[in-house]
């Protein structure tokens, strides 16, 4: 007998081969086990994706190791137009568009964001079908658009999109944050107490069925340097300019290397910038199931954030648990924001906002003995599957169905 049907609308969810989030995958395999029917609802096209569904008219269907997938029909988008804000648009009203009588009517409705507009949608179709609807947070909006794109809070891009972000707060069943001190910021907004749970992103060795990285890529690494990694978007959030800018100051220096595998609006520049120093390198994004086996010939890994308020409200970005799986020391920039780095002891903290610090960091891992570094590792692998295995997390979700 199923126990509920589960819609999941987030417009950048995707599967393993898609090339970006899967979060609500993985925790589907569990729902799905556990006798819950999951529909999970995502855009035609998302910028992230290296496959992309094949859409034609307003839907496709399509069953993934057993999950189904609707994707509904959105534009292409230029990731710095403003036709991306369009697509989110119209992602939003054309879920009011699919068909219940195939999808099954939902019981409990997860609302993912950014983008945060489906909230709208959700609350519909909580009053036609007595739904319960679950706000999920993974980033602040529009908060991250004032503190990290420099908008003002009267710009109507960001009133806009508070209004949703308020509406979503005050008017859902429960908020699900993946960032672990982001209640005060959703009661303050909302201007009273919310049903606040928080959910972090996870990993489970046991559902990465492993593939080995491209040939190109593995090629591209050389095995007789101490080689500092990065995986993941080169995008704003992730102060990528401040490792480059550390690469630049250790260039004349044989002894490292860099290594950056993802992509990003800002791989163009900083790879333009960084060309002829001859000790870094930039790479096309891989397959998540791939990323474990470039990993082993890092060194270190890094993980950066900015010097901005945003980031106290916590993060949970996923080449954290992909770093920590690896068991390799993570060389993390930031303020000391109770990350995975540090509540595990698996890395290096230094000060954000700083290529100095970061290659005062590289040269502190680069001097530890071998064993030091297994050592730190090791307490992020520990760490990981402790406390953000897919499907402790997915059963944490699950409570919240009933």
């Amino acid at each position: 007998m199923v126990k509920g049907t589960i819609w999941v609308i987030n417009q950048f969810a995707g599967t393993p081969v898609s090339g970006w989030g899967e979060r609500h995958f993985y925790f589907a395999k569990y729902w799905k086990a556990s006798g819950y029917d999951v529909k999970i609802i995502s855009g035609s096209y998302n910028h992230m994706f290296t496959q992309l569904p094949d859409v034609k008219g307003l839907y496709a269907h399509e069953v993934y190791e057993g999950i189904d997938f609707y994707w509904v029909k959105t534009p292409r988008y230029n990731p710095q137009s403003v036709k991306r804000f369009l697509s989110m648009l119209l992602f939003a009203w054309n879920v009011l568009k699919l068909p219940v009588s195939i999808l099954g009517r939902p019981t409990t409705i997860i609302i993912s964001s950014m983008p945060i507009f489906p909230i709208w949608s959700a609350l519909k179709l909580k009053k036609k079908y007595q739904s319960k609807v679950l706000f999920e947070i993974r980033d602040i909006w529009p908060l991250t658009l004032q503190l990290l794109g420099g908008y003002n809070a009267s710009h109507p891009a960001v009133k806009f999109i508070a209004w949703f972000e308020k509406l979503g707060y005050r008017k859902s069943d429960a908020v699900v944050s993946l960032l672990p001190n982001a209640k005060e910021h959703v009661e303050e907004i909302a201007k009273q107490k919310v049903n606040f749970h928080y959910i972090p992103n996870g990993i489970e060795d046991s559902l990465l069925e492993p593939q080995v990285a491209p040939e190109t890529h593995i090629a591209a690494i050389p095995d007789n340097k101490f080689v500092i990694g990065y995986t993941g978007t080169l995008g704003l959030a992730n102060a990528l300019e401040y490792l480059v800018e550390a690469a630049e100051k250790l260039k004349e220096d044989t002894r490292f290397y860099f290594v950056i595998v993802g992509d990003g609006y800002l791989k163009d520049s900083l790879a333009a910038k960084s060309k002829t120093w001859g000790n870094i390198v930039f790479l096309p994004k891989i397959k998540k199931n791939q990323v474990q086996s470039i990993l082993k010939y890092f060194d270190a890994c890094f993980v950066g954030r900015n010097d901005t308020p945003l980031f106290k409200h916590g993060v949970s970005a996923n080449k954290y648990f992909d770093y920590m799986l690896s068991a390799k020391p993570i060389l993390d920039s930031n303020n000391l924001i109770k990350d995975p780095v540090e509540l595990s002891g698996c890395g290096l903290i230094v000060k954000p906002d700083s290529a100095g610090a970061i290659v005062e960091g590289i040269l502190k891992l680069y001097n530890m003995s071998e064993e030091e570094r297994n050592v730190m590792g090791l307490k992020g692998k520990d760490y990981v599957q402790q406390n953000h295995a897919i499907h402790h997390l997915a059963n944490q979700y699950q409570q919240l169905f009933v």
